[in-house]
């Protein structure tokens, strides 16, 4: 089977994004990109500030409510529609609840050829391109880099400590399954031989 979803998880800030950015360039066939943060996004206000929803503690911690993980299961219903409609598709995330945040994309993921890929970053490295980035709250990527890899099974794990996104998009790329390319015709269409013994 070929490969249909590939899923990165990692901390905030490990460099997931720029490795989705690579994929999308290495990979030969078009693949969609969506993640966590396109959902945070798309929620009213109301929910992104709730204890029902998500709250973002001062300190960078994360807490999720019931409002939350109902919106959360019919996304993820979502981008699997979408994969059994016939596209590809990356899935950028952060499991905060380890491997039951994995559990939860199994089941909706249910027969679909997936790609599992652990996203890994020093603390200390992910805290300072969080600093750098300007747009995440102070301590979310040191909180984050651990407990997100806590009981979860990957395929393939990369860490962007030391290693470029490219390069790391390029140890994935290898493992994706993908299709034989179809036999082309050669130029002119199918060609018979005629004549006798030469």
């Amino acid at each position: 089977m070929n490969t249909q979803v590939i899923v990165l998880n990692g901390g905030s800030s490990s460099g997931k994004s720029g490795i989705v950015r690579c994929l999308q360039e290495v990979l030969p066939e078009p693949w969609l990109a969506v993640g966590v943060d396109m959902l945070v996004e798309a929620m009213p206000a109301s929910v992104q500030a709730s204890e029902t929803g998500i709250e973002f503690g001062a300190d960078g911690g994360v807490s999720v409510g019931p409002e939350f993980r109902t919106l959360e299961a019919a996304w993820m219903e979502g981008v699997a529609a979408v994969v059994r409609a016939g596209a590809r598709v990356i899935v950028d995330e952060v499991f905060l609840g380890g491997a039951a945040s994995q559990q939860r994309w199994q089941k909706a993921l249910d027969g679909l050829d997936v790609l599992w890929v652990g996203v890994r970053c020093e603390s200390a490295v992910a805290a300072g391109r969080e600093v750098a980035r300007g747009n995440r709250i102070r301590g979310m990527a040191a909180s984050q880099a651990e407990i997100v890899h806590q009981g979860v099974v990957y395929d393939l794990e990369v860490d962007t400590t030391h290693t470029e996104s490219l390069e790391c998009a390029r140890t994935i790329a290898a493992r994706v399954r993908r299709p034989f390319p179809a036999e082309r015709p050669m130029p002119g269409g199918p060609r018979r031989i005629v004549g006798g013994a030469g």
